[in-house]
């Protein structure tokens, strides 16, 4: 029961995105084609869940037992950045396709808050292995559906006649704005 409380929290709850706004960045700049988003998603996914298993036994294992405590955030962005390249490499090999689709917002991974402030909160949260995993899949997963239902949206839009002054990243930002509130609508469940 206390894994799917994670689960429903981090996924509808506390959104990473539209109720914690974190990883905003590519949230807005992925979030053109619903392919893309699905692809930007599945690479987040990955690495929230390496990135918090990793940086978690670095805190656990190394940080904490020398007393380095205070470099946390500076070893979480070395790890992030390590893994990043890795996945970059990796989609290069096996999806040139979603590569080349992901372009520039695949290094946006390595600055993702989204991934460094997950990888910080099962510190706080004072989690073990296990429920860190869970809530970093979760998180990433909460955020794969933003992502999708906001690029889903703004296909919709672009088929839409829109006020000229509204066009691009103001009626971006209002859907956002809107999602946002109605994930906000789910803080009651847990």
């Amino acid at each position: 029961m206390e894994y799917l409380l994670i689960i429903i929290s981090a996924i509808l709850v506390s959104n990473i995105v539209l109720t914690q706004f974190l990883g905003i960045c590519p949230f807005l700049g992925v979030s053109g084609k619903i392919s893309t988003a699905l692809g930007m998603g599945a690479a987040v996914t990955f690495v929230m869940a390496i990135a918090t298993t990793v940086t978690f036994l670095t805190y656990d294992y190394v940080l904490k037992p020398l007393g380095l405590d205070y470099l946390q955030t500076i070893a979480y962005i070395l790890i992030i950045a390590a893994l990043v390249q890795m996945v970059e490499i990796m989609l290069k090999k096996v999806s040139p396709a979603l590569y080349r689709a992901l372009g520039v917002f695949l290094p946006l991974i390595t600055t993702n808050c989204a991934i460094l402030g997950v990888a910080l909160l099962v510190i706080q949260k004072d989690f073990d292995l296990l429920q860190s995993v869970v809530y970093a899949v979760a998180n990433a997963l909460g955020f794969a559906l933003a992502l999708v239902i906001f690029a889903g949206i703004r296909e919709q839009l672009e088929l839409a006649d829109v006020p000229a002054g509204m066009r691009g990243v103001p009626l971006a930002m209002v859907t956002a704005g809107i999602l946002a509130m109605a994930f906000m609508g789910f803080s009651g469940i847990v």
